[in-house]
């Protein structure tokens, strides 16, 4: 089981499923909204319950972002046309036992820091 919150605890969340595609996002969207890189992993809709007052952005036509008002925590990305929904593994409580398995939107990084851990790259 995983559990996780955002910075004051208004919202918490929490899966008992395998987590998948963990991944580390570098496009501008992200680094704009969580000051950096943002790492995630995703669970189907139904296997992901939320408690809290989740404020949803719509970042694009394409899909929202869910955030805390009060501590302005960046926790979750839900694709419009998906039927999964990613968490911020930067929320997680405690240890995750999630490896990352790709970086994603890397033509978009920032030009402040360089990828060197080998794990595999996409460019969008």
């Amino acid at each position: 089981m995983l559990k996780g919150s955002c910075l004051c605890g208004d919202i918490q969340f929490e899966t008992a499923a395998e987590p998948q595609g963990p991944s580390m996002c570098h496009c501008s969207q992200c680094r704009k909204q969580a000051g950096g890189i943002w790492a995630s992993a995703h669970v189907d809709d139904n296997d992901l319950t939320i408690s809290g007052p989740v404020t949803w952005y719509a970042a694009s036509p394409l899909a929202k972002r869910g955030s805390c008002a009060r501590c302005g925590s960046y926790l979750f990305w839900k694709g419009n046309d998906e039927d999964t929904i990613s968490f911020a593994l930067g929320a997680v409580d405690g240890d995750t036992g999630i490896k990352v398995a790709k970086h994603i939107f890397v033509a978009s990084k920032g030009d402040y820091y360089d990828i060197a851990d080998g794990v595999p790259q996409e460019e969008e």
